[in-house]
């Protein structure tokens, strides 16, 4: 199991602020609350620990559950210490015995999307190393001497380093129990025990909020990013003879059914696609992947229950749905009304359906299967 540790107890004096950065409001949530919504966007369920001053414990535990929802029992918060390290180290000791992978994450840095935590921690279970996100050096990098410029510095060999840093559990223990000295991030400290460290790809907008210029900077990005997403999604299933037919979550008779690995709603599982493309959530195949026994023959209706759920989530509010069937059959004709009435009711908010065909051409012209595909409008709610 992951488990994620968001360090929250640094000061807000580079910020200009006299309490901690993480409790800083960013387009009026808190700067810990933005950070815990990218945690949770993530595919993988986990453990997560927020290490908080004292002074904010109750402020941070307040926090927690709000940005957790349902998940509300899996996230907890420590008091940290005065030093970064320490602060981490409380997390740590936090975390259940049944975690095995720990992602260390600095709230600050508070619009890391969730397939950013999801990267890393792939990482590190394929390949038992510590691995952090990078970005490569952009600028020119000089080696000076006071004012004056000595040489320059090859920066194809330099990278920026992001959170959340992942690392074998009982590893990371190990070289916090052994660490004499402060260091400026935990893959250091890994490293300094002799442990190996990998890069995978970071994210821009992962910057960490330091001065009021980068707090300024997280405000245009969510005003300019956020306010309106579309998404588009698109599913393919092939005839099955064998099964009924279940399409835009109604049971349909005396027509051919679908293959899948759940009851092959295409016309759900394209509009659950097209929620999660606009909400920067990922796709069906990552929410709901065919590898896990809880989807095996379940209906339309639960992954769009489930998707629906997951956008609300992230803070965006559904403003349509747009859905084309591409298929010889079934023909809607006068289902088309019970359809988009039942659709607009599982979604929230209103769902059109339209159908074609492509005069005989490709697999569905030949009568193989069926291919939806659906668009979606999400606006940011907060």
């Amino acid at each position: 199991m992951i488990g994620i540790v968001v360090v929250a107890a640094g000061s807000g004096t580079r910020l200009g602020v006299s309490g901690p950065k993480a409790f800083v409001e960013l387009k009026g949530i808190t700067i810990l609350e933005r950070a815990l919504g990218g945690v949770f966007q993530s595919v993988e369920p986990a453990q997560v620990v927020v290490v908080a001053p004292r002074s904010h414990l109750v402020v941070a535990q307040a926090i927690a559950r709000r940005a957790a929802g349902a998940a509300s029992g899996a996230i907890s918060v420590v008091v940290g210490a005065e030093h970064r390290q320490a602060s981490v180290a409380a997390g740590l000791a936090a975390l259940g015995d049944d975690v095995d992978i720990v992602l260390v994450h600095d709230a600050a840095r508070a619009l890391t999307p969730g397939e950013a935590f999801d990267r890393v921690a792939r990482a590190v279970r394929a390949s038992n190393n510590g691995v952090v996100p990078s970005l490569p050096v952009s600028d020119t990098i000089k080696r000076v001497d006071g004012p004056i410029v000595l040489d320059t510095v090859d920066r194809s060999e330099l990278v920026h380093v992001q959170t959340p840093q992942g690392f074998p559990r009982a590893l990371l223990a190990a070289a916090y129990a052994s660490a004499t000295v402060e260091y400026t991030d935990d893959s250091a400290l890994y490293s300094a025990a002799g442990h190996q460290v990998e890069t995978v790809e970071g994210v821009a907008q992962a910057f960490k909020i330091t001065t009021p210029w980068d707090l300024q900077r997280a405000g245009h990005m969510l005003g300019v990013s956020t306010a309106i997403r579309t998404g588009v999604g698109m599913d393919v299933h092939a005839y099955d003879p064998a099964q009924p037919l279940w399409l835009g979550g109604l049971y349909w008779p005396d027509e051919v059914g679908l293959a899948g690995h759940s009851d092959g709603d295409a016309l759900c599982h394209a509009i659950c696609d097209a929620l999660l493309s606009a909400a920067g959530l990922g796709d069906i195949g990552g929410r709901f992947g065919t590898s896990d026994p809880r989807f095996a023959g379940a209906h339309g209706d639960v992954f769009i229950t489930e998707t629906v759920a997951l956008v609300a989530g992230a803070g965006f509010a559904i403003g349509n749905v747009s859905v084309q069937l591409v298929a010889k059959h079934p023909r809607l004709g006068s289902r088309r009304t019970e359809l988009e009435h039942h659709l607009t009711a599982l979604v929230g908010a209103p769902v059109s359906v339209a159908a074609t065909t492509t005069d005989g051409l490709g697999f569905t012209g030949r009568s193989e299967g069926v291919a939806v595909i659906a668009t979606a409008l999400v606006h940011s709610d907060r």
